[in-house]
Parts: C-alpha cells; sequence; structure tokens
C-alpha cells in the first residue's frame, strides 16, 4: 500500500490543476473568434506565415492576418456580432479578442496596417465601448459609437 506524504500530495494536485488550466487556455486560444461570411476576389487568410484563400464558413482565430488584394473584400463576424467589412488592399489583424460576457471579461484589439475597413459593433462595444481599440500605423481608434469606417493609405516613398 503507498502513502502519499502532503507535499508530494500537494505537488500531485499542483501538477493536475495546471495541467486542467493550460488545457482550458489552449482550447481559448482555438476557439474561434468568428467566422468570414462573404469573400470575394483576392481574399486570403495568413496564418503563421501561410497564406490560403478566404472563404466563408472559414473560423477565424486571433492572430491571423485578413489581406486582400486590388479586387478582394471579406466580411467578417465575430461572436459578438461585430461586423468587419474589409475593402481592397487591406491588411488587418484582431490581436486580442476576448468576449465572455457573464464575466464582465471583455476586449476586441485590431491592428489595420492598410486599407479600407467598415465597422459596425457588437455587444462588446455596446457593454464596455473602451474595450474596442483599432490601432493603425498613425494613431488609435477609440470606439464611442456603433459604426465608423477607416482609411489606411500607404505612405508615398
Amino acid at each position: 500500500m503507498t502513502y502519499f506524504t502532503g507535499s508530494r500530495l500537494g505537488a500531485s494536485l499542483f501538477l493536475m490543476l495546471s495541467l486542467a488550466a493550460s488545457t482550458r487556455l489552449a482550447q481559448a486560444q482555438d476557439a474561434p473568434i468568428g467566422f468570414i461570411k462573404t469573400a470575394q476576389a483576392d481574399a486570403r487568410l495568413v496564418i503563421a506565415g501561410k497564406s490560403m484563400a478566404a472563404e466563408p464558413g472559414m473560423a477565424v482565430q486571433t492572430g491571423y492576418l485578413l489581406k486582400t488584394g486590388a479586387l478582394g473584400s471579406i466580411g467578417l463576424t465575430l461572436r459578438d456580432n461585430t461586423m468587419l467589412s474589409i475593402g481592397p488592399n487591406t491588411e488587418i489583424v484582431v490581436d486580442e479578442y476576448v468576449y465572455a460576457p457573464g464575466k464582465g471579461d471583455l476586449k476586441l484589439w485590431a491592428t489595420l496596417t492598410k486599407g479600407t475597413l467598415q465597422y459596425v459593433s457588437g455587444i462588446i462595444a455596446k457593454l464596455k465601448p473602451e474595450a474596442v481599440v483599432m490601432t493603425t500605423p498613425v494613431g488609435i481608434i477609440g470606439v464611442r459609437g456603433t459604426r465608423y469606417v477607416a482609411l489606411v493609405e500607404e505612405a508615398a516613398p
């Protein structure tokens, strides 16, 4: 018969709880933040450096680069019903997305490096407007309304 000492039992319990927490964190990071609703012409997702054609129904996670060419566009709906309409010659990444309204955990942080974007707010902006931020190469857009359009032009050489 094996008996566990307090320290061994405590270490085992700590290890089990740590593994459970890291599993939940990995699952949360793997959970889609939204889905592509429309994709036209040259519309792509770049994931860990690999580019693939964007198609309606594809899941999107934080860190994915959504990229369009001269004739491309993407319509993306996030879990909180935020809608992003991404126009031609655009690059945008959703850097952080937290949607747990029951816990009060809400955040949408994205980076628009070039191109055009129409934003229509969802539940995050309605419940906690200061939790929605869009960064651009020259400034930060703080969402205080329900809809805006942004244009980021590339600097002339």
